[in-house]
C-alpha cells in the first residue's frame, strides 16, 4: 500500500482570528493568514490545521458554531478563505479544518427553529427531556463552569442536552437527517479544496447517553462512513479525530480503517509525566502499549495545543506530580485535571529542558504538530480566563501589537506585553536574526526530521539502558536504523555500548544537543541531553 502523507508531515495549528490582522481592525484573518504562509513554508510546515472560522458569537473559541457554510464575517469571506488554499496549494502546504459535529451555538438557525415547535423539522437535530436524566458530575467537560448538562429552553418547554456549555446544544447524531447534513457539510468544504478535518470531541459521536434506541455500534458506524464518504470525494483525505482516551480506546477508533489519524494524548500525558520524574518509565510504557499502525493511519504527536494540557489519563499522584513542576501555582490549573500555560514557560524558558522535549516529540512514532507562537517561545497570559490564557495574538515583531495588527483600536485578545515574554523579548523577527533562537533551532530539528521517514514509516524498536533517566527507542528502515538518547535527567548519564547494541565507529551523528561526547566505555549524555545516530547496516 502507498504511503499516506500525513505519516511523516509537519503539522501546525493556528486560530485565524489571533494569526495575523491583515487589515488593521484588531482580529486575525485570512488576509493575513495568506500574508504570512511563506513564514510557514520557511518553517517548514506541510500541514495547517485551522480552528473554527465559522460564524460564531463566540462563547467557547468558535466552537459553539452559528453557520457551517460559511466564514466569520470578521476573518473575512469565502473567496478570501478560497485566496488562502490556492497560495497555501502553490507553496505545498495542506489545510485540515474543524469539523464540529457534537455540537451548535443556541443562535445556530435549527436551533431557533427546533425550540418554536416539536412539529418542525429541525427539532429532533437536538436532545430533548421533559426532565433531566442522570448524569455523573465527574464526566463534565468544563467542570468549575458549568454544573449539569441539561438546561431548560422556556419557549420550546423541554430541557435539552449539552455536554459542553449551556450555549451548544448537542447534535442528534441518532437523527439520520442530522447525519445527512454533515455529510453535505464535508462535500462543502472539500469541493472548496481541502484536504480533510479535524473532528471536534470524536468520542461524544459514540455517546448514547440521552439518545433513543441509538448504539456505540452505530455511532462507530457513522465514523466509518465518514471516512468513506470523504474518500469518495478526495482521494488523499485525512480524517483527524480528538479522541483523549486509553489505547483501548483509541484502538476503537482506528479498527477497520475507520479514521485515519489520531492525536495521542495518552502518550503527550505520560511524556509530560516523565518529564516531571525525570525517569523514562512512564513514557517507555505508553510507547510499549501502542500498536503498529497501517500504511494508511498515524499517531499525531503533540506537546501543547489550544486547549489546557489534559492530564485526565494519569492517576491522581502522578497528575500531582506533573502539577507540582509544571503548574505549581493554582491559577495555571484549571478544570482540575489541566495546566493552562503556554509550553516554554513550563520548562523555565528557551533552554536545554525544552529542546528535550521537542526532540523526544520529534522522534515519537508518528507526526509532530507545532501549536502556533511554540516555536518562539510565546507565553500565557495569565490573566485572561479559562483557556484563553493560551490563546493570545502571535508575536510577529517589536513593533506596537507585536505586529499582529497595525490598526489604532484593541486587539481581539491581549498581546502579551510585559515581563519576558513579552512581545519586545519574543517575536519572530528578533527570533529569526539570532541564531541561537529557539526558532532558529526548530527549523534544524525539522529539516533533519524530514530527513528521517524511518520515524514516520519503520519499525519501532527499544534498547533498555541501566539508568533509569535514559530513554533510548529507535527505527529499523530499509536501509538504515535510526537511534534515539534523550537523558530525562539533569545530571550526565552514560549509554554504554553494550546497552547501544553498536560500537565506537558504527554510527552516524544526525542532530544532538551540542553536549554529548563519546566516551572510551559508550556515550555520555549531558543533562537534559539527546542525540540523534544514524546506524549502518
Amino acid at each position: 500500500m502507498e504511503e499516506a502523507w500525513y505519516r511523516n508531515a509537519i503539522f501546525y495549528s493556528l486560530d485565524v482570528e489571533t494569526f495575523h490582522d491583515g487589515n488593521g481592525d484588531g482580529i486575525g484573518d485570512f488576509a493575513g493568514l495568506t500574508e504570512k504562509l511563506e513564514y510557514l513554508h520557511g518553517l517548514g510546515i506541510d500541514c495547517l490545521w485551522l480552528l473554527p472560522f465559522y460564524p460564531s458569537p463566540n462563547r467557547d473559541n468558535g466552537y459553539d458554531v452559528m453557520d457551517y457554510y460559511n466564514v466569520d464575517s470578521r476573518l473575512g469571506s469565502l473567496g478570501d478563505f478560497a485566496q488562502f488554499l490556492n497560495k497555501a496549494e502553490r507553496l505545498g502546504i495542506r489545510v485540515l479544518i474543524d469539523l464540529v459535529l457534537n455540537h451548535t451555538s443556541v443562535k445556530h438557525p435549527w436551533f431557533q427553529a427546533a425550540r418554536r415547535s416539536p412539529e418542525d423539522p429541525h427539532h429532533d437535530y437536538y436532545v430533548w427531556s421533559p426532565k433531566p436524566l442522570p448524569h455523573d458530575k465527574s464526566e463534565l467537560m468544563f467542570q468549575g463552569e458549568e454544573e449539569r448538562v441539561w438546561t431548560w429552553d422556556k419557549k420550546a418547554r423541554k430541557y435539552y442536552l449539552h455536554r459542553f456549555y449551556r450555549e451548544q446544544p448537542d447534535l442528534n447524531i441518532a437523527h439520520g437527517p442530522v447525519r445527512a447534513e454533515i455529510l453535505k457539510i464535508m462535500a462543502f468544504w472539500l469541493r472548496l479544496g481541502v484536504h480533510g478535518f479535524r473532528i471536534d470531541a470524536t468520542q461524544a459521536l459514540i455517546e448514547t447517553y440521552g439518545l433513543k434506541g441509538f448504539t456505540r455500534k452505530q455511532g462507530l458506524q457513522f465514523i466509518g462512513e465518514l471516512q468513506a464518504f470523504a474518500r469518495g470525494r478526495r482521494a488523499d483525505v485525512l480524517l483527524l479525530a480528538e479522541v483523549n482516551a486509553g489505547v483501548g480506546e483509541m484502538n476503537t477508533f482506528l479498527e477497520g480503517g475507520r479514521l485515519h489519524m489520531l492525536f495521542n494524548f495518552y502518550l503527550n500525558q505520560h511524556l509530560f509525566l516523565a518529564l516531571a520524574t525525570g525517569r523514562r518509565t512512564a513514557l517507555e510504557r505508553a510507547l510499549d502499549r501502542l500498536p503498529a499502525l497501517p500504511p494508511n493511519q498515524q499517531w499525531l504527536q503533540f506537546l501543547r495545543h489550544h486547549d489546557e494540557l489534559n492530564l485526565r489519563l494519569l492517576k491522581p499522584e502522578e497528575r500531582d506530580r506533573v502539577f507540582s513542576v509544571f503548574a505549581p501555582e493554582e491559577d495555571m490549573r484549571i478544570y482540575g485535571f489541566g495546566i493552562r500555560r503556554r509550553l516554554v514557560p513550563l520548562f523555565g524558558g528557551p533552554g536545554r529542558w525544552v529542546q528535550l522535549a521537542y526532540s523526544l516529540l520529534f522522534s515519537m512514532p508518528g507526526a509532530p504538530l507545532l501549536r502556533y507562537g511554540d516555536e518562539i517561545g510565546m507565553g500565557e497570559q495569565l490573566r485572561l480566563p479559562g483557556r484563553a490564557s493560551v490563546r493570545t495574538p502571535m508575536q510577529w515583531s517589536d513593533a506596537p501589537k507585536g505586529g499582529f495588527s497595525d490598526g489604532a483600536g484593541r486587539t481581539v485578545a491581549p498581546v502579551v506585553a510585559r515581563g519576558p515574554y513579552g512581545f519586545v523579548q519574543v517575536n519572530v523577527a528578533r527570533s529569526q536574526q539570532d541564531p541561537g533562537s529557539l526558532l532558529n533551532w526548530l527549523e534544524r530539528l525539522i529539516s533533519t526530521r524530514k530527513q528521517c521517514p524511518e520515524i514516520g514509516n519503520g519499525r519501532y524498536f527499544k534498547r533498555v539502558a541501566a539508568d533509569r533517566a535514559l530513554l533510548l527507542h529507535g527505527f529499523e528502515g530499509a536501509k538504515r536504523r535510526l537511534l534515539f538518547l534523550h537523558n530525562l535527567s539533569p545530571e550526565p548519564v552514560l549509554a554504554t555500548w553494550k546497552e547501544l547494541g553498536f560500537r565506537a565507529g558504527e554510527a552516524t551523528g544526525l542532530f544532538a544537543d551540542g553536549a554529548a561526547d563519546d566516551d572510551p566505555d559508550g556515550i555520555r549524555v549531558a543533562g537534559h541531553g539527546f542525540r540523534w545516530l544514524s546506524i549502518h547496516h
